[in-house]
């Protein structure tokens, strides 16, 4: 029913989840997987991955499909138990975490599994209790409540760009594992994702996005000053595991340098966190529709108002 307790950052490898533990060091290695062909451990097979070691498109396909109605299945035990469960997506820009928010999105009902991204706080926000607006958006009963991006804007950009100085930075240190505690003591599960990319990968998707007129609009000027200061990001996310990285609530790390694995297997991870049950409602019975009772007129096609049909 909780959250799987570890006591060190653990590494989410497989589409199974679960993996090998450690915090990355020094310029993180993050990404630095290797597309191995050894294949022990894995879901599929050899055959099943393409030359490059990605899986192909078929299955990946019908492997989301298959984690997309097992989310199905836990939205309606989330409901019916009346259970409240927060899960963060943190990581580097561009490492794929809105692509796995969306994939979970896709196929659930809004009302019970939503995605809470907050932007720049108000003046008046600004004067609250930092953690404050998050406790606003908390789930109710039968709610899951995706932070895409979160209180740990304090300890990452806030801190790298210098929107907080080092004293709001150590009492958000000291006070966010009191804060994750109180809220799983009241009942909240909690899991927190941080996608680990290299450095290499992230250019190459910035790369990608410039030139790319549709998705040009995702390049902010906060990715690129982060292009600048790879490794004070690398610093600070390395001291936010250390004082967060709490058995209640500890941090889970995605391999995203290739993004279909990463969202099968963040995907997988987080369906085994929770022993769900499948509460699908069965299908009803629709009947036949009734006769038409006559007396209606529709009015005349030409007093509406008409979409022009260009394709």
């Amino acid at each position: 029913m909780g959250v799987t307790a570890v006591t060190r950052a653990s590494v989410v490898s497989s589409a199974t989840g679960g993996g090998e533990r450690g915090l990355a060091s020094g310029r993180e290695r993050e990404g630095q997987q290797t597309m191995a062909t050894d294949h022990a451990g894995k879901r599929f097979g050899s055959d099943d991955y393409n030359q490059k070691g990605v899986l192909k498109t078929k299955v990946y396909e019908e492997e989301l499909t298959r984690l997309q109605i097992e989310l199905v299945k836990l939205q309606h035990w989330v409901k019916e138990e009346g259970k409240r469960i927060v899960v963060i997506f943190e990581g580097r820009d561009a490492a794929g975490k809105g692509g796995v928010i969306k994939r979970i999105s896709e196929r659930t009902n809004p009302r019970i599994i939503r995605t809470v991204a907050l932007g720049t706080p108000s003046d008046r926000e600004k004067t609250q209790w930092y953690f404050q607006r998050y406790v606003e958006v908390l789930p109710a009963a039968g709610e899951v409540v995706m932070f895409d991006r979160s209180w740990y804007n304090r300890a990452g950009v806030e801190r790298v760009m210098g929107f907080a100085d080092e004293e709001q930075v150590r009492e958000f240190m000291r006070t966010c594992p009191e804060f994750e505690r109180m809220l799983t003591r009241a009942g909240i599960s909690i899991v927190k994702y941080w996608f680990s990319i290299s450095d290499e990968e992230q250019e190459r998707r910035f790369q990608a996005r410039n030139e790319d007129p549709t998705r040009r609009w995702k390049l902010s000027p906060m990715d690129l000053e982060s292009r600048q200061r790879w490794e004070d990001y690398s610093r600070a996310k390395d001291d936010m595991f250390n004082h967060t990285d709490i058995k209640q609530a500890p941090w889970w790390v995605v391999q995203a340098d290739v993004k279909k694995h990463a969202r099968l297997n963040c995907i997988a991870h987080l369906l085994d966190q929770f022993h769900y049950t499948d509460a699908t409602p069965e299908p009803v019975e629709l009947g036949e529709r009734p006769p038409r009772r006559g007396g209606y007129v529709r009015p005349p096609i030409e007093d509406q108002t008409f979409v022009p049909e260009r394709y």
